[in-house]
């Protein structure tokens, strides 16, 4: 048999048809692609989110007050008067320091107070200081998901630089507080 020569309708149709084949074609791979642009971006948030959930989870939380104008002698004597409580119990001790209820122990030619305690003060100023920072403390404590009842205080005061007052008549009284919040049963630093 012999083949016929075609006409140019039918060349068309032809031509036609193939162009639209690839057009299909060519609408599939981009599906495809995009359904593996999908994937990909579903497996790297899944990934983002199990960093997210590896991440090193803190143990304890700090506070740093910096050149806080407080005496040193008060700042030693409210650590230790603080130091190895529980956050909530030092924040009630504290306030009632506020109200005059009850001396911070202090050591020194400071008169005797009544109680089982020997010689201490009010130091009204640093207390007001030291709860601005136990706030702050429990916070950054909630935000890096530490259990309080778990924890205790550790307080640290140092000496830190008195600049001159005016005219040069004297310096005034600077010092640094670190207060952490450790694990019982850990060790101070």
């Amino acid at each position: 048999m012999t083949e016929r020569p075609m006409n140019m309708p039918e060349k068309t149709k032809i031509r036609k048809l193939k162009s639209e084949k690839i057009e299909n074609k060519s609408k599939e791979m981009k599906e495809i692609k995009k359904n593996e642009k999908n994937e990909d971006k579903k497996e790297n948030i899944k990934k983002e989110f199990n960093k997210q959930e590896n991440k090193i989870k803190k143990t304890e939380a700090v506070v740093n007050g910096k050149d806080i104008g407080i005496s040193r002698k008060h700042a030693v004597a409210l650590c230790n008067f603080i130091r190895n409580m529980n956050i909530e119990e030092a924040m009630i001790k504290l306030e009632n320091v506020l109200k005059m209820k009850i001396p911070v122990p202090m050591k020194g030619e400071i008169p005797h107070r009544k109680g089982r305690i020997m010689s201490g003060r009010y130091p009204l100023n640093a207390v007001r200081e030291f709860l601005i920072l136990l706030k702050s403390l429990k916070s950054n404590a909630i935000n890096h998901e530490l259990e309080l009842e778990k924890m205790k205080l550790f307080c640290m005061a140092n000496r830190a630089s008195r600049p001159m007052k005016r005219f040069g008549k004297g310096r005034h009284k600077r010092v640094h507080v670190q207060i952490k919040l450790i694990p019982i049963g850990g060790k101070d630093n």
